[in-house]
């Protein structure tokens, strides 16, 4: 992800390796999994994925309703983008948090169930998004 604003050409190869990269991130953790799992479960089918180079939003609802999780994927950091606030208190989250994404190393991914509850946590707390009327 790059700073609004600012535009960065990227050659064809290296998008590859990015959408390669996040590919793998999200199949060896699970994250596709899980939230296709959420889409069955939660939302009886009803949400619907954007996949980009680096990542995957997650979106359900209509006009007012509209939610969203946004995943991206940095090396191999597992990047959840938050709404807009700040940096949280030490020890709310196993995620380092930036003020902008909370951000999950292999160590914290690798355990599924953490993720799960993470995801899950996302859900129900997810962004909101303005309407288009």
């Amino acid at each position: 992800m790059q700073p609004e604003g600012e535009t960065t050409t990227i050659t064809e190869e290296e998008r590859q390796a990015l959408r390669q990269n996040a590919t793998r991130v999200l199949r060896e953790s699970h994250g596709a999994a899980i939230m296709q799992e959420m889409n069955r479960s939660l939302l009886k089918g009803r949400g619907w994925f954007d996949e980009y180079d680096s990542g995957v939003i997650m979106k359900w609802g209509t006009g007012y309703t509209r939610r969203h999780i946004w995943v991206d994927i940095a090396g191999d950091a597992i990047r959840i983008r938050l709404r807009p606030h700040l940096r949280c208190q030490p020890d709310t989250t196993p995620a380092a948090c930036d003020g902008e994404y909370h951000s999950f190393s292999r160590e914290l991914w690798s355990d599924t169930n953490l993720l799960k509850e993470q995801l899950k946590y996302y859900y129900d707390h997810a962004v909101n998004e303005s309407s288009d009327d």
